[in-house]
């Protein structure tokens, strides 16, 4: 389907149940959350730049992400979304712009709330990026992000000799061509840094969830985004990562399902 500006859009709608739009997170593909099929309608595309999406626009301002998921709402007839850590980023500015949009599920949404996530790592990892060493900014950025793993307090020479080996396999391989893409996004992310008040205007029933042996800023962040939103609750998914929305545990599947399916109670935004 073409996008406002004439760029295709390659969607994928797969499963049964709820019709869902799926913003997906920065260094992955759709191909990463294909198991939330088995509950819902899931309305599946890659964002600019990555895999079979158009290539995207230059600097980075996420205008044309939040364009793309506005035609997809409209082309799918879906008011249900799904955004993952910086596609909950995405998709909280959708939700704050009215797009038409019921029930938000966040999970994990990389959202800066007065400085809580961190963001010294960055500057390192970008620079990294630029001069090729991309084993070294994936070293970087995953211990910048992961400040709960053990591996993010090693030496970093072993951090990068562990990310040389992971990007040769499959993912890391993605992740890896992805990285200066993600890292475009997580400047972004952080330059959106504010209070939580500037996302009290959403009207959209929010369920915001993280993974209770995820990084240890979500929870603030949740707990600050939820008592600002008029329409929002909260749900801590025990034995979940980050990557838990990817695979799709049943108890996670269970709460998304509950809250995609109960009748909506507040107000529909605006056209």
């Amino acid at each position: 389907m073409p996008a406002a500006d004439g760029a295709e859009i390659v969607l994928d709608s797969t499963g049964t149940g709820p019709g869902i739009v799926v913003v997906h997170g920065g260094g992955v593909t759709i191909e990463m959350y294909r198991r939330l099929a088995s509950r819902f309608t899931m309305h599946l595309y890659n964002r600019r730049g990555r895999a079979d999406a158009a290539a995207r626009a230059e600097p980075y301002d996420g205008e044309q992400d939040i364009g793309d998921l506005a035609t997809l709402l409209t082309h799918t007839g879906a008011c249900n979304v799904i955004g993952h850590s910086g596609g909950g980023f995405i998709a909280l500015r959708a939700a704050a712009r009215r797009l038409p949009i019921s029930r938000l599920a966040l999970y994990d949404p990389a959202v800066q709330i007065n400085g809580l996530s961190p963001a010294g790592w960055l500057p390192a990892a970008q620079q990294s990026a630029r001069t090729g060493d991309i084993a070294r900014a994936t070293a970087l950025t995953s211990a910048g992000i992961n400040t709960h793993s053990a591996a993010s307090r090693l030496p970093l020479g072993l951090q990068v000799a562990i990310c040389r080996l992971f990007i040769r396999t499959p993912i890391g391989r993605t992740m890896g061509e992805l990285l200066p893409t993600s890292l475009d996004e997580s400047a972004l992310i952080h330059w959106h840094d504010g209070p939580p008040e500037r996302w009290s205007g959403i009207d959209a029933e929010v369920l915001l969830a993280y993974g209770a042996d995820g990084p240890p800023y979500y929870p603030p962040i949740i707990e600050a985004l939820a008592r600002v939103m008029p329409h929002a609750r909260t749900l801590t998914v025990p034995r979940a990562g980050h990557d838990a929305l990817n695979r799709a545990p049943r108890h996670l599947t269970d709460a998304l399902a509950e809250f995609f399916t109960a009748p909506v109670t507040s107000a529909p935004p605006d056209a």
